[in-house]
C-alpha cells in the first residue's frame, strides 16, 4: 500500500510538498530581473521604510556576522555591510539562483565587496555551523518556504546565544476598511501591473495568494516560540499589511 502524498499550500492551490520549492523557484526566476522595480511599484516605495525599520531593530554593529536569508537582490545586505565593517561579515543567502545573481551584480556595481558572501541555500537546511550568526533577517521570504517550522528551527540552530532573528513579512491588516482595499488592490491591480511590467500576471497572483495563506501575527509568534526563540514580539507596520517579528536565542 502506497503512502498518501503530503501536500502543502502554493497560493490557494494544494501541491505535493516536494513540488513547492520548484514552483516557487519558477515564480522568482520569472520576476528576478524586474524584482526591485516591482517592489517600488507594488508598495509605492514604502518597502524601503519597512526595511529601514528592520535594520534599525537589528542591533547589528561592527564585527558582527549577519545572515540575510532569502535576501534576494540585497537591499538589507547593502545596509548591513556598512554596519559590520571590514571585521564583520554579511552572508546573502537565497534558494533562488536567479535572485542571487541579481543581488550579487547589484551590490558589486555599488562597490559592496569584501565583507559579503553569497550562498545558495535552503532555509530549511542551512549550511552553516551551530551558533554562528549574531543576527538573522528573513525578509518577504518565509511565506514561500515549504516547511516554516523546520526553517525556524534551522535559523535557531545557526544563531549565536544572545543573537536575534527578525522576520519581516506580509501579514494580516488589523483595520477592516484597509483590509478590503488591500484585497482589491492585491487581486485586481497587482496582477495587471505584473503583466504590464514583467509580462507575468500569474506570478503576482500567486504572491497575493501566498500572503493570504501565511500565518497571522500571533500564529507566527507562536511558531517562533515553538522553535526555541524567547522574548518574542511583533510590530505591525502600515496597519498590519506587514509585520516585523523578533525573537532571541538565549
Amino acid at each position: 500500500m502506497t503512502e498518501p502524498t503530503q501536500t502543502t499550500d502554493f497560493g490557494y492551490r494544494k501541491v505535493a510538498k516536494d513540488e513547492k520549492a520548484q514552483l516557487v523557484a519558477e515564480v522568482f526566476h520569472s520576476v528576478a530581473d524586474k524584482y526591485d522595480l516591482m517592489n517600488d511599484l507594488m508598495s509605492m516605495g514604502i518597502h524601503r521604510i519597512w526595511k529601514r525599520f528592520t535594520v534599525d531593530c537589528s542591533g547589528v554593529r561592527r564585527g558582527h556576522r549577519v545572515l540575510d536569508l532569502g535576501g534576494g537582490t540585497g537591499d538589507l545586505t547593502a545596509k548591513f555591510s556598512r554596519m559590520v565593517g571590514e571585521d564583520g561579515q554579511v552572508v546573502l543567502a537565497d534558494i533562488n539562483n536567479s535572485m542571487l545573481k541579481v543581488g550579487r551584480s547589484k551590490l558589486r556595481d555599488r562597490g559592496i565587496v569584501g565583507n559579503v558572501a553569497y550562498v545558495q541555500a535552503n532555509a530549511e537546511e542551512l549550511p552553516f555551523p551551530d551558533n554562528y550568526f549574531d543576527c538573522i533577517t528573513i525578509s518577504f521570504c518565509l511565506r514561500n518556504v515549504t516547511d516554516k517550522d523546520k526553517a525556524l528551527r534551522s535559523m535557531f540552530r545557526v544563531l549565536k546565544p544572545g543573537g536575534r532573528l527578525l522576520v519581516l513579512e506580509f501579514s494580516k491588516p488589523v483595520i477592516e476598511p484597509l483590509s478590503k482595499i488591500y484585497d482589491a488592490y492585491s487581486f485586481h491591480i497587482l496582477p495587471r501591473v505584473g503583466e504590464m511590467v514583467v509580462g507575468d500576471a500569474d506570478s503576482y497572483r500567486y504572491l497575493a495568494e501566498s500572503i493570504r495563506m501565511h500565518p497571522d501575527q500571533a500564529t507566527l509568534e507562536g511558531m517562533m516560540q515553538e522553535a526555541g526563540f524567547e522574548q518574542t514580539s511583533f510590530h505591525n507596520l502600515t496597519g498590519g499589511i506587514v509585520a516585523l517579528h523578533r525573537g532571541y536565542k538565549f
